[in-house]
This record gives structure tokens, C-alpha cells and sequence, in this order.
């Protein structure tokens, strides 16, 4: 009798950890840039090597650092962060490179065009991915003042997604999930002449997730790499800090 010694799982490990891995995620502290209207997180040591073991206790929103939103963030009636399913968090990724455009124009909106000129250099993008929209906004992590980026009159300029580009992803090419490298999901400019995150709102009530605050997608192709985003399970969130990489072709 022939023992196999591998499974075909246990191969396909093998293959992926040939392959370059890409971590997509801030670390986080106190001090890190985040949404103005929650605190500052706490860090706190409740034991030390003295007492015999290090324990910590960390207090922060969901949505802080690198993390995920789920439906439940702003739809009612929802699901929350535990009733996504693995699979869903395990996605094709396409990277739509907008770096050039946001260091020239800091309220740079995305739009339906810029979509399809990506396509007519990478092809089109395929249905159940999840696409980043890439701004090197990242780069400006961790200052809080840069990655702010008041104007004279204290208003945010940061780029984001418009909600023609959002709405042609998801109902045109049936894409699974978004995420970006800002706090939000619309741009600065959208989000101050409609009053609203119009475009995050649309996302979540799509039943899927985004998500916010990625780095590193300057190492990462147009199409060819896979996002893991894995996150812990607490009851009934609406979101969490996200450990977000990318295993390239």
C-alpha cells in the first residue's frame, strides 16, 4: 500500500508560501491617525514579566487602524462582522493604481472612466473580486496632520471612491468588496457636498464589506495577486482591526 505524505491542501501551501507575501496593514497605536470624532485608543499593561507574564489590555472603535466594516456599520437590519463567511474574505484582488492622480490633485474622486481606462490596459475586471482602489494615501501613515491634509479653512482634502465608480463595480462587473487607503470611502470633496458618506452607505448595503486604511498596495499588481482579510469574531460588530495581505502571483 502506498502512504501519500502530502494532501493536495498540504501542496497548495507549499506553492503559496513560494510565492511573495504582502502584509496590507498599519500597526496601530495611540497616536495613530483615525476618524475625528472617536478617541484616541489605550494601550495598557495589567501585568508584567515581574508578575510572572505580559497581559495587555486595548481599548479602541472597530474602526480603527487597518479594518474591516461590515453591513450592520451603516445598514439597518444587517449583517454583522461574525456572519460573514470565510470564503467571502478570501478574494481575487485587483489594484487600481490612482497614486499619480492623488499626489497631483488631493480631492481626486474616481469615477466611471478611470475604470475603463484601467480595463483597457489590464482587461476587464472579473466578477467576485475584491478592488483597491490604490492612492498612496498610505504613505502619509503615521502622521495624523499629513494624512489629515486640512486646507486654510480646516476642511480634509483626501481622495476617495465616487459613487459612479462604486455603482459600476458592483452592479456592471458584480465585484464582491472594496477597500482603500483612506478613512473613508468617499472622497473628502464628495463627502462635503452631499452631507453624507453616500458612497460607503452604498457599499454596506450591498451585504458585503470594505476594507479601510490599506498600505502597501504599491507592492501589489493590477490583477493576479489574493487578499486574505482576517479579522477576530466578537459578538455583534459592526467592525474590527484587520489583518489584511495579499499573496502575490
Amino acid at each position: 500500500m502506498t502512504i501519500k505524505t502530502s494532501t493536495e491542501i498540504q501542496e497548495a501551501l507549499q506553492l503559496l508560501k513560494t510565492k511573495e507575501w504582502i502584509d496590507l496593514t498599519h500597526t496601530f497605536s495611540p497616536d495613530s491617525p483615525h476618524f475625528f470624532m472617536f478617541e484616541d485608543a489605550k494601550f495598557e499593561t495589567l501585568f508584567n514579566h515581574d508578575d510572572g507574564f505580559l497581559a495587555q489590555q486595548f481599548t479602541f472603535p472597530g474602526q480603527y487602524g487597518t479594518h474591516i466594516d461590515a453591513p450592520i456599520h451603516f445598514v439597518r437590519d444587517t449583517r454583522y462582522l461574525e456572519e460573514l463567511q470565510l470564503k467571502e474574505l478570501v478574494l481575487p484582488l485587483v489594484v487600481i493604481d490612482k497614486s499619480k492622480e492623488a499626489e497631483e490633485d488631493n480631492d481626486f474622486t474616481l469615477g466611471v472612466q478611470h475604470i475603463l481606462e484601467f480595463e483597457a490596459v489590464h482587461g476587464r475586471i472579473e466578477e467576485g473580486t475584491f478592488v483597491a482602489l490604490r492612492t498612496d494615501w498610505s504613505k502619509r501613515w503615521p502622521d495624523a496632520e499629513a494624512f489629515n491634509n486640512k486646507d486654510s479653512e480646516g476642511n480634509n482634502r483626501i481622495p476617495g471612491w465616487g459613487l459612479d465608480a462604486l455603482q459600476f463595480l458592483f452592479e456592471e462587473r458584480h465585484v464582491k468588496a472594496v477597500g482603500h487607503e483612506t478613512y473613508d470611502t468617499d472622497s473628502a470633496v464628495d463627502f462635503r457636498a452631499k452631507g453624507k458618506l453616500e458612497g460607503e452607505y452604498y457599499v454596506l448595503e450591498k451585504d458585503t464589506y470594505q476594507i479601510e486604511l490599506m498600505t502597501n498596495l504599491d507592492k501589489c499588481p493590477a490583477k493576479g495577486a489574493v487578499i486574505f482579510n482576517i479579522v477576530p469574531k466578537p459578538e455583534k460588530a459592526s467592525g474590527f482591526p484587520v489583518r489584511s495581505f495579499a499573496i502575490l502571483p
